[in-house]
């Protein structure tokens, strides 16, 4: 159990490594618009997936169909969420607009298990989320000190990567819920994220064309849809099979580290010692998550069924993990 726990860290982290990259990339396309770039990474990576989930799509249509709630839920919330990262990224830079959306999505992903679950969260993981928190709200704070004429777009891409935040814990939440449901990994990654990449396309065929108008802008989009969005959420899928959406979500908190270490390197934007401060607070919440127990309480007894109280440490018992191996 520790063994699949650390292992659905590492492919989480890993993730976030390569999510990470996509607002520097962002940047070697400056004619495509932030929705362009969105709906192609997110839109073709997402069909992409389920694509490679035909076979297990077709095997779980019942249980789909039984929990089509859900999924609509999650592809509505994969659709939103790049148009919502990208613009944020555009209007606030590419730190801060990865900081807040990533940042503020464990909040989210929390307060949605306790509010609909009513799973209570550990203090371990209220530890790793307030650093985390902290650390983003120090960098939020150096990036308008330093540009204060820039303070209206500032806003309008935080009030954006709040957004994002919250429809990124929705689809993972979302899709969490359905693996516990019975559906396959393979069959809840493809279903959510291919039709919410099915969503995104009419985003793309709108406003896509400055990604083939060049040949470095349609590197730019390949590299996104394949690597970040399609690999990265191919291990996102495995990790979030073994964890609670509200664990993932934190680990995720690696993304604005690196998203803004490689901003400052490649994309030449500043940060002051209060931002530096941040990303090294950020760093203490994903230690405190790695070696902390798991972050999900006890559930409230009067609202959990008998099935979903067999993952109250986030993680199932060794047979609930051969199944959501699958």
């Amino acid at each position: 159990m520790k063994r699949e726990r650390s292992l659905a860290i590492c492919a989480i982290t890993l993730t976030s490594i390569l999510w990470g990259t996509t607002g520097t990339a962002a940047t070697f396309a400056p004619d495509a618009g932030p929705l362009a770039i969105g709906a192609a990474a997110l839109g073709i990576g997402g069909i992409m997936q389920a694509l490679i989930a035909l076979p297990s799509l077709r095997a779980a249509r019942g249980e789909l169909r039984a929990n089509l709630p859900l999924l609509a839920l999650g592809a509505v919330a994969v659709a939103i969420y790049p148009l919502a990262f990208y613009s944020s990224m555009h209007l606030a830079g590419v730190a801060l607009g990865s900081v807040i959306s990533l940042a503020s999505a464990p909040l989210a992903a929390g307060v949605l298990e306790l509010l609909v679950e009513r799973v209570p969260l550990s203090r371990w993981w209220m530890l790793a989320a307030g650093l985390g928190v902290a650390g983003s709200a120090l960098l939020c704070i150096s990036k308008t000190a330093h540009d204060p004429a820039g303070a209206g777009a500032t806003v309008a891409g935080i009030g954006l990567g709040l957004l994002a935040g919250a429809t990124y814990a929705a689809y993972s939440w979302a899709t969490r819920q359905l693996i516990d449901r019975g559906v396959s990994r393979a069959a809840s990654m493809g279903a959510v994220f291919g039709t919410g990449g099915l969503l995104l396309m009419p985003v793309l065929l709108s406003t896509g064309a400055p990604l083939i108008a060049s040949t470095q802008a349609f590197t730019v989009a390949a590299y996104m849809a394949l690597v970040p969005m399609f690999l990265g959420y191919l291990l996102f899928g495995y990790g979030l099979a073994r964890l609670s959406a509200s664990t993932a979500t934190t680990i995720t908190l690696s993304e604005p580290a690196i998203a803004a270490l490689l901003a400052v390197a490649i994309v030449g934007e500043r940060l002051s010692s209060m931002g530096w401060t941040g990303l090294g607070i950020i760093a203490a919440a994903l230690v405190v998550l790695a070696f902390a127990p798991a972050n999900r309480g006890i559930p409230l007894p009067a609202t959990r069924s008998h099935h979903n109280s067999r993952r109250t440490a986030g993680v199932g018992s060794g047979q609930d993990e051969a199944h959501l191996g699958d």
